[in-house]
């Protein structure tokens, strides 16, 4: 199972708060793990000002704003940005299938300051991530549905409709899913 460039959407009843009704974007899987973004889970505490200021990179009068969000719980104060692939950063960008690369270096936050950078990104605060196996037991569980990330919604969607798009985008009823799950 290659999950890289896919999307997880939690189920209904997920077991881990911190995961109800997130999408998550895998950034890389192996036999080693998984690391993933979750898309749909904005910071109001936080914004990309803010956040500037704290690192002290000055921002041009044409400087871009990105959404920041919540990566996951491992790590939150490190930041990832995912981004299309019409900027990378050399070695220090992973190529994520479906066209999304991430950079967690400062030069792709100072290229937005300058209102430069990657056509579409958002700010992660932190990521999910998964041990050898783990991600794998836990969707034969039933806790997440896994998809091709639809167009425009990682960067397009509002961050309160993703879930129920990304389901959409599968052909499913949010309304129509229990939060039991059962073996035939």
């Amino acid at each position: 199972m290659e999950l890289a460039g896919q999307i997880l959407i939690a189920m209904p009843g997920m077991a881990d708060p911190r995961f109800d009704h997130s999408v998550i974007l895998i950034c890389a899987h192996s036999d080693d793990g998984a690391m993933g973004l979750i898309v749909n889970k904005p910071l109001a505490e936080m914004s990309f000002s803010r956040l500037l200021d704290q690192l002290s990179i000055p921002r041009a009068p044409a400087g871009r704003d990105i959404r920041v969000h919540l990566g996951g719980p491992v790590e939150r104060g490190r930041g990832f940005v995912l981004h299309t692939t019409d900027w990378l950063a050399g070695k220090a960008t992973l190529a994520v299938p479906g066209g999304y690369g991430m950079t967690a270096t400062l030069d792709i936050l100072e290229a937005l300051a300058r209102g430069g950078g990657p056509e579409s990104a958002l700010l992660a605060l932190g990521y999910s991530g998964w041990g050898p196996g783990q991600l794998e037991a836990e969707i034969a569980r039933n806790d997440w549905l896994t998809a091709p990330a639809p167009g425009g919604l990682v960067f397009g969607a509002e961050d309160r409709t993703k879930w129920s798009a990304a389901l959409r985008s599968m052909g499913i009823d949010p309304l129509t899913l229990s939060a039991i799950a059962g073996r035939a």
